[in-house]
């Protein structure tokens, strides 16, 4: 019950015990992690596919909160969010499509939809020339 001595102890050993053996239970479990977050896309796209819109929101969420990057999970969670009648919600996604890919058109329309949903008209209109000058740049 010595509290310093074992201070002392674990102090001198260093993390000399952790090797081998924490280091690849780290590694699995950071694969494991890594794989459960791209599995929760797949299952956002297949419900997706089946307009399944509140599942696919969680599952979208799942992904990006295992801090996966990806301008179409947030495009596909942002439609799914105005289906579900959350414009709101849609509008920040729509935004951070655009900050994620600075350069896809379609970011600028998604996010000027959410504005035209939320009677923001004219943020929207900006917006929207903003996605269709983008795009003209982009084919010339």
């Amino acid at each position: 019950m010595d509290l310093t001595a074992i201070h002392e102890m674990l102090e001198k050993n260093g993390y000399k015990d952790d090797e081998g053996i924490a280091n690849e239970l780290s590694f699995q479990m950071w694969t494991d992690q890594i794989q459960e977050t791209l599995n929760s896309k797949k299952r956002g796209g297949t419900a997706f596919r089946a307009k399944e819109f509140e599942t696919a929101i969680e599952c979208y969420t799942h992904f990006i909160g295992g801090m996966m990057v990806s301008p179409t999970v947030f495009a596909r969670r942002r439609l799914c969010y105005m289906l579900c009648d959350m414009p709101q919600e849609a509008l920040g996604d729509a935004m951070q499509a655009q900050v994620i890919s600075p350069e896809w058109p379609t970011a600028f329309y998604l996010q000027a939809a959410a504005l035209f949903s939320l009677g923001m008209d004219k943020d929207a209109l900006e917006t929207l020339k903003d996605g269709t000058d983008l795009e003209a740049r982009k084919h010339s």
